[in-house]
């Protein structure tokens, strides 16, 4: 087949998965998949996934990919703290929560971090517009917050949460208290409500 064709047929998915490939042309050679990829045409995701090269250097398709990569899944964590302007660190891996089991995978755009929730706990994220008229599902700042302090259990003291460096100034600006209590009550989980409510000690909320 034709590079170019098959470029042009479709690009415009950003990613595209064999089953894609095959729904689109049932008589497409595979092998075609493993040259393009030779010759950096393509980028592999993961198994049985492929991206455009044309989109490496765009830092939204990466955070678009997330989404692609394991599904269902929304950006939140360190990810997500980073976005809101709460924590100073540059954050190198794209995290997300997902009700399937935990997961890593590591591409040509980047590393993908899957922390697993249960599935009821797969709420507070919504639809966020990136500039390329793709979007992504990403937490809400409360539903971030909260779901570091359900996952990551030993920031259970003053110091811990004083050593995450939240900024204190956003915070007390951006959050939303009743958005809070109402997500953190959905967890059912009193060790979450006790770190939460510490949270709001420290950082004076």
């Amino acid at each position: 087949m034709n590079w170019h064709y098959f470029k042009e047929s479709l690009i415009d998915l950003g990613c595209f998965t064999t089953h894609q490939v095959y729904a689109w042309d049932p008589e497409f050679d595979r092998n075609n998949l493993a040259r393009w990829t030779r010759k950096g045409y393509l980028l592999r995701l993961r198994r049985g996934m492929y991206a455009f090269a044309d989109y490496k250097d765009d830092p939204e398709m990466a955070l678009y990919f997330a989404g692609k990569i394991y599904r269902p899944s929304y950006i939140s964590l360190h990810t997500a703290l980073s976005s809101y302007g709460l924590i100073p660190e540059a954050v190198v891996q794209i995290t997300s929560v997902t009700p399937l089991k935990t997961a890593f995978f590591s591409n040509s755009f980047g590393e993908y971090s899957y922390r697993s929730v249960r599935e009821d706990l797969m709420f507070g994220y919504e639809p966020r517009q990136l500039a390329n008229n793709r979007s992504i599902f990403h937490a809400t700042m409360e539903k971030a917050l909260l779901d570091l302090l359900y996952l990551y259990p030993f920031y259970s003291t003053e110091k811990d949460l004083v050593d995450l460096r939240l900024d204190q100034d956003v915070l007390q600006q951006d959050i939303d208290l009743a958005r809070w209590d109402s997500y953190c009550g959905l967890f059912r989980s009193a060790a979450l409500k006790a770190r939460a409510d510490l949270l709001r000690k420290v950082y004076e909320l």
